[in-house]
């Protein structure tokens, strides 16, 4: 029995063979992007703006702004948090976290969702509140300050949009920016609305219509992010392929005990037991194939146990049932 253990932070495949229990050694990480500057940007301009729209809302004594600035200011917490995820997945793995930290970035994610959620919860709240009694809107200062709001919020999405397709941390923190450029749109197309006709219930109904666009959207993220902690196979990986891609292998016979999981919001492990009955094919042929399965599959942390047998079965296919679903006999 033999096992192997790769990493891939470069095109060249490290290779080791040893016993199947193995852990990380310190020093070692999967680093995540760096989107320190976005974070850094991000966080300096929303508190800005909050700072501005409290004081702007003391100074025209408008409680709906004063209310905004505080829900700004839980986008920039949701901000950290993100940032804090990030750093936490840097973290060189311990004898105590021997993957590291990057799980940090889910419960990141997770955390996010759940906040944007709130957020909407909030808004429609309000919203109810204000149908049953419409007042007033001063539409010229709304109309700025949603403005300045729009400007802030899209350009700080504009700096977690391309990491938002491969990171579900960073698209926490990208639906969150999107979702108050969204807000502050909507509130400025019904102030102006609202300023020509006089309806004012236009400004709640605006409101529910946007919270409905942004729990649509925060579903995704929160199916996604529940998913990866409870650690289901992440969404652009297919088990079926990677299966037929692994016993195509001449040298294979089967395919059994196959597990893949995320490390992070950007990293994904896998271990399998490949039964070899001609013998171990060698550490070139695993380095190979973990190159294959970096390359084709995205799998970033590779751990292939080889066995020569097929009666050698360590776990109990009984207590785990998961097993009998993700094994390729060849025939």
């Amino acid at each position: 029995m033999q096992g192997h253990h790769t990493h891939h932070h470069t095109e060249r495949a490290a290779t080791a063979t040893g016993a199947d229990q193995h852990a990380h050694v310190p020093g070692h990480s999967h680093a995540p992007a760096s989107y320190d500057r976005a974070f850094a940007v991000g966080v300096s301009l929303n508190l800005l703006y909050c700072v501005a729209e409290a004081v702007a809302g003391l100074w025209l004594g408008s409680l709906a702004l004063i209310a905004d600035a505080g829900h700004n200011l839980s986008d920039v917490l949701g901000l950290l948090l993100a940032w804090g995820a990030v750093w936490l997945s840097r973290r060189a793995p311990t004898e105590t976290h021997s993957y590291g930290l990057g799980r940090s970035s889910i419960l990141a994610a997770l955390a996010n969702a759940a906040l944007l959620l709130v957020a909407v919860g909030i808004i429609v709240w309000e919203a109810l509140h204000r149908f049953a009694a419409p007042h007033p809107v001063s539409t010229t200062p709304v109309i700025i300050i949603a403005s300045i709001g729009i400007a802030v919020n899209g350009f700080t999405a504009w700096l977690f949009m391309r990491g938002s397709q491969t990171d579900l941390n960073v698209r926490g923190a990208y639906l969150h920016m999107a979702a108050d450029a969204l807000v502050s749109f909507g509130v400025v197309v019904s102030a102006i609305i609202i300023a020509a006709t006089g309806w004012f219930w236009l400004d709640p109904a605006t409101s529910i219509v946007i919270a409905a666009v942004i729990a649509w959207g925060t579903f995704g993220l929160l199916r996604q992010s529940l998913r990866l902690s409870l650690d289901g196979v992440p969404a652009h990986i297919n088990v079926p392929a990677l299966l037929s891609h692994m016993t195509q292998k001449p040298e294979v016979a089967e395919v059994h005990d196959l597990h893949v999981w995320a490390l992070s919001t950007e990293a994904v492990a896998l271990t399998a037991h490949v039964v070899c009955p001609r013998g171990h094919p060698g550490d070139a042929w695993l380095a190979a194939l973990s190159h294959e399965l970096h390359e084709k599959f995205a799998i970033d942390h590779a751990t292939i146990q080889i066995e020569t047998t097929k009666d050698f079965h360590p776990t109990s296919t009984e207590k785990c049932g998961i097993e009998a679903q993700v094994t390729i006999v060849k025939s």
